[in-house]
C-alpha cells in the first residue's frame, strides 16, 4: 500500500470540449492530500467527464491538471473482467489489463484477495457472483496498484444499501489507513455524506459550489436547492422553488 504524502489534486480553469458541446468549462478545484471529494450533479453535469480529465483518460481543451502522486481508478465495475473465467483468473487478467507485469501480480495476489474477502468463491466463475461480490473483486484489483489518489465513477450504483454501505466502508478504510486521496462521483446522497469530507457540485459542466454538505443544503443557490430537493426542472424554471416541498407533501396527502 502506499505511503503517506502525496495526493494533491489541482484543477485551473479546466475545460473539456467534444466539438460544441461544452462537457467542462472552467473548473478550478483543489483536493488536499487525504481529502475525500464527492462530486455531485445532475445527469449530464460533466462529473464522469471531468474524473476522465483527472486520470488522464481526456485531455483538457484548455486548462492546467496537476496531480501530486500515482492516480488509479475505478470507472467499471472491474476493468477488463472476464464473466467466464475464475476470480482468481480475473485477478491476472485484469491486473494486466491495468498494466501490472505477472510478477507483480504475484506479488500482490495474497493481497487482492485478503481485500476481496470473496474466499473459496475465487475459484468460481465471476458470472455466478453477486454485483456487490464482483465490486469487491474489482475495487482490490484497482487499488493494488498502490496509489495515492484513487477515482470512483459512481461505486455503489446498481448496489442495494447494505452492500452499497459496506463499499463506503472499504473506501473510508483506505482512506484513513494510508490517507489516500478520493473523488467519488455518485448520486447516493447517503453515501456522499458519509465518506465526503467536502462536496462539489457541477451544473452544465460549471463548478457552482464547494464546501462541506451542510454549507450545501443550507444554499439558496436554486439549483443546489434543486438537486437536494429533488424538484423538477420546470418548477425551478418558473421561479417556484420556494415552499415546492411543503406543497408537495400537502398535495401527496390529499
Amino acid at each position: 500500500m502506499p505511503a503517506t504524502g502525496a495526493g494533491i489534486l489541482r484543477l485551473d480553469g479546466v475545460a473539456k470540449h467534444f466539438g460544441a458541446v461544452h462537457a467542462l468549462d472552467g473548473v478550478d478545484l483543489t483536493v488536499d492530500a487525504g481529502e475525500c471529494i464527492g462530486l455531485v450533479g445532475h445527469n449530464g453535469a460533466g462529473k464522469s467527464t471531468l474524473l476522465r480529465v483527472l486520470a488522464g483518460v481526456y485531455a483538457p481543451t484548455s486548462g492546467r491538471v496537476i496531480v501530486d502522486g500515482h492516480i488509479s481508478s475505478l470507472f467499471t465495475t472491474a476493468p477488463g473482467l472476464d464473466i467466464d473465467d475464475t476470480g482468481s483468473e480475473n485477478i491476472i487478467t485484469c491486473g494486466l489489463f491495468l498494466g501490472m507485469s505477472r510478477e507483480e501480480i504475484a506479488r500482490k495476489t495474497g493481497e487482492i484477495e485478503a481485500l476481496s474477502e470473496l474466499g473459496e468463491y475465487l475459484s468460481l466463475p465471476v458470472r455466478t457472483y453477486s454485483t456487490g461480490m464482483t465490486m469487491r473483486l474489482g475495487f482490490a484489483i484497482a487499488t493494488s496498484l498502490d496509489p495515492e489518489i484513487l477515482v470512483f465513477d459512481e461505486p455503489s450504483a446498481g448496489l442495494d444499501p447494505i452492500v452499497a454501505a459496506e463499499m463506503d466502508e472499504l473506501i473510508l478504510g483506505l482512506k484513513r489507513a494510508f490517507s489516500m486521496t478520493v473523488v467519488v462521483v455518485t448520486h447516493e446522497m447517503a453515501s456522499a455524506f458519509r465518506i465526503a469530507d467536502r462536496m462539489a457540485m457541477l451544473y452544465r459542466g460549471s463548478l457552482i459550489a464547494v464546501g462541506s454538505k451542510e454549507e450545501l443544503k443550507s444554499s439558496h443557490h436554486p439549483r443546489i436547492r434543486q438537486f437536494f430537493d429533488r424538484v423538477p426542472d420546470q418548477v425551478v424554471d418558473a421561479g417556484l422553488i420556494d415552499g415546492y416541498f411543503e406543497r408537495y407533501l400537502k398535495e401527496g396527502l390529499q
